[in-house]
């Protein structure tokens, strides 16, 4: 009876409770009620008024309420199995002391009646069946989780069904409670969804909704309490009101679980019938992501390029809030990128989105929606997610499909003034993606766009190599160029820009560039200018010229050791310091990359002279790397048949193996023991005798 006068109690208080923080601090007591009562009309009766409460629901709702709702109905599922396990640990579904679990299951079902709306029932059945079954507890016969399942998937058809035409908190907590729940649905529940129905209300309330993102507008918000402080340093104090309002959205039901969402909305996205919809998530994502680098070009800490951020963001700042808002973003990106991985396994998968109507122009708007995100993604790095590089590749290839529409699209994201660096950090952030994706197109697209768009975009990046700001931007720069040079068909673009860029490269090594770099570079365009390239036919003298270059550059070149850039260093190379290179020695390196590019008769001359060039390195720790890469040159399968027969012969029979370990004034007899020998060779001694 003491119970049954506490429980009306409670149900007095929660009918005539005037604030909705006296109805939460019953809430408690609800929970232990529901646990322990062993009348099964009054535990209907109880979670019916819990989901009918003037006290909880005439109140501004939001999913924090809806979440409290779930916990009741969660927790006192979770305090009936301890009970149980404490009283009968061995027995999977004994009985304990009043209702046993089905009959506690039924009459809490039951209290989803008429009294309230639909989408109030989910968070009923949700919170039951996370409390038995979530974390794999298994606390269900299984025909009553069969049972609970279905209600939960009719319960969420018929919510569908009555929500209202402006977005509100019914939608929000269908998205929350599926997105608690879809784990525990079996595969045929999980059919039963209408996700042409769920999709955009999920879309919705995750990016746009007052519940989610907010469309992106909190970000332009931080702006008005970013301060100057002394030592001209900015400062977002985690004091500010947007702080805390960032604070706020990231602890949000839906975004605190946003990982799970975003499978939740992929798995719609693939399991989706009306194709058009698929569309709309596209333009709703797009919508967002324009949205939110907008309002961070409105930012004053977009203005502060990320290598500069200890040199003026102030001791906070830097610690606690930027970091924070960086992992938000992060958050949003790898968010999106799920949703567009699962639209384009739909592209890929689909015979009316494969089209040539659709396709590109979904690969376009995924490669827009990139591009608005890069200012967040290149604080990461493209390869440090497997799926971004998946979504960000296979939207290029579907697109380099159509060259007319790969080429409006490069037009559509160059630079706003082709020829300049950009002073703000995030149109910088742009240029780099854009050359990073044209390189890309650099074979789809006509030889007259190369020329007027790709390489006016690059030129003034190509000697900014020292600068640590535009370092990236830098080595993209280069990588479009050599893309371009090194298209079959722009041959005649080749040949106009190559004396441009061999100057370049030779003003800004060793200063602003590595020795890999220009090595690579160097004999990227020794391949260009070579046979059997288009290049090579009108200009065969070209490959020789260019190596004369190289060759007078090395003779004059300094000895004295580089200093590698810090930018180029990876973390094997912190570890075992690569062996010393000066700028005569990398020269010399970049000589030999270039001979399997030679013709036979080119190998005759130069041979002899990379040789002489060799033994011109005094430092035995620079010159015997150089001997060791000549020799993998000439021996590891870089050549071709006829060329590699030929430097058979020159280091076996013409001294070729003297002069590259001896010198010119080296030893007339050497001693056939000191290698390296091709196979099949002659030694020095050996050949003596045999004359």
């Amino acid at each position: 009876m003491a119970t049954e006068r506490s429980l009306a109690r409670l149900l007095r208080s929660l009918q005539t409770a005037s604030e909705l923080e006296d109805a939460y601090a019953l809430l408690p007591t609800a929970t232990s009620f529901l646990a322990i009562l062993t009348n099964p009309l009054n535990v209907t009766l109880l979670a019916s008024q819990l989901l009918s409460s003037p006290a909880i629901w005439d109140n501004r709702v939001d999913l924090q309420t809806c979440r409290r709702i779930i916990s009741v109905f969660n927790t006192a599922a979770i305090t009936i199995l301890q009970q149980e396990e404490t009283d009968t640990p061995r027995a999977p579904y004994a009985t304990r002391k009043g209702l046993d679990r089905e009959a506690w299951v039924k009459a809490v079902v039951a209290g989803a009646d008429e009294r309230s709306p639909r989408w109030r029932h989910l968070l009923l059945l949700g919170g039951v069946l996370l409390g038995f079954e979530g974390q794999n507890r298994q606390g269900l016969p299984s025909h009553i989780r069969t049972k609970l399942e279905s209600g939960l998937v009719k319960a969420t058809e018929l919510s569908l069904n009555e929500l209202k035409p402006v977005d509100d908190i019914d939608g929000y907590a269908i998205t929350m409670v599926l997105n608690h729940t879809f784990e525990l649905l079996s595969d045929f529940e999980r059919s039963q969804l209408s996700y042409d129905r769920l999709l955009p209300v999920m879309v919705r309330a995750t990016f746009l909704s007052k519940e989610g993102l907010e469309g992106g507008y909190f970000l332009g918000a931080i702006d008005r309490d970013v301060v100057e402080v002394p030592g001209k340093k900015f400062l977002w104090s985690a004091g500010s009101a947007s702080y805390r309002h960032m604070e706020a959205i990231s602890s949000k039901p839906l975004i605190s679980a946003l990982g799970p969402l975003s499978r939740l909305i992929a798995y719609a996205v693939e399991n989706v019938h009306d194709r058009s919809i698929i569309s709309g998530t596209v333009d709703y994502l797009a919508d967002f992501v324009r949205t939110l680098i907008v309002q961070w070009r409105q930012n004053k800490l977009s203005e502060i390029d990320r290598s500069e951020e200890i040199d003026f963001l102030e001791g906070e700042s830097l610690k606690t809030t930027v970091p924070a808002l960086w992992k938000l973003l992060r958050t949003c990106m790898f968010s999106i990128t799920i949703v567009l991985r699962a639209v384009l396994g739909r592209v890929l998968n689909d015979r009316v989105l494969a089209a040539n109507g659709s396709a590109p122009f979904l690969s376009m708007q995924v490669l827009h929606i990139l591009r608005n995100l890069y200012f967040v993604s290149s604080r990461i790095g493209q390869n440090a997610s497997s799926q971004y590089s998946f979504v960000y590749l296979t939207a290029i290839d579907i697109l380099s499909q159509y060259t007319d529409l790969s080429e409006n699209f490069l037009r559509s994201i160059k630079p706003a003034e082709l020829g300049q660096i950009p002073a703000h950090p995030l149109e910088r952030s742009l240029d780099l993606f854009f050359l990073n994706t044209a390189e890309h197109f650099t074979l789809t697209v006509s030889p007259e766009t190369s020329e007027e768009l790709l390489i006016p975009a690059s030129l003034p990046y190509l000697a900014k190599g020292g600068n640590n700001h535009l370092l990236e931007i830098f080595e993209a720069a280069h990588s479009v160029v050599l893309a371009v040079l090194a298209a079959p068909k722009s041959a005649k673009i080749a040949a106009n820009h190559l004396p441009f860029y061999i100057d370049n490269l030779f003003a800004v090594f060793p200063q602003n560039l590595s020795t890999r770099q220009f090595r690579l570079a160097y004999k990227t365009i020794l391949r260009i200018t070579a046979p059997p390239s288009p290049l090579a036919n009108s200009q065969p003298l070209l490959p020789s010229t260019l190596l004369e270059l190289l060759h007078d550059r090395a003779q004059r070149a300094s000895s004295d050791p580089l200093t590698p850039p810090k930018q180029s260093l990876t973390a094997e190379d912190l570890t075992n310091p690569p062996p010393p290179v000066s700028e005569q020695s990398a020269l010399t390196l970049a000589l030999i990359d270039c001979l399997c590019f030679l013709r036979v008769e080119d190998l005759e001359e130069w041979l002899p002279l990379t040789a002489h060039l060799i033994n011109k390195i005094q430092n035995p720790d620079m010159r015997v790397p150089c001997v060791e890469r000549f020799w993998e040159a000439l021996s590891d399968g870089e050549m071709d048949v006829e060329r590699a027969h030929f430097c058979v012969l020159w280091w076996s029979t013409r001294g070729g193996r003297e002069l590259v370990l001896y010198g010119a004034e080296g030893d007339a007899s050497p001693n056939v023991e000191d290698g390296p020998y091709m196979s099949g060779a002659i030694g020095g001694a050996a050949r003596e005798n045999k004359l």
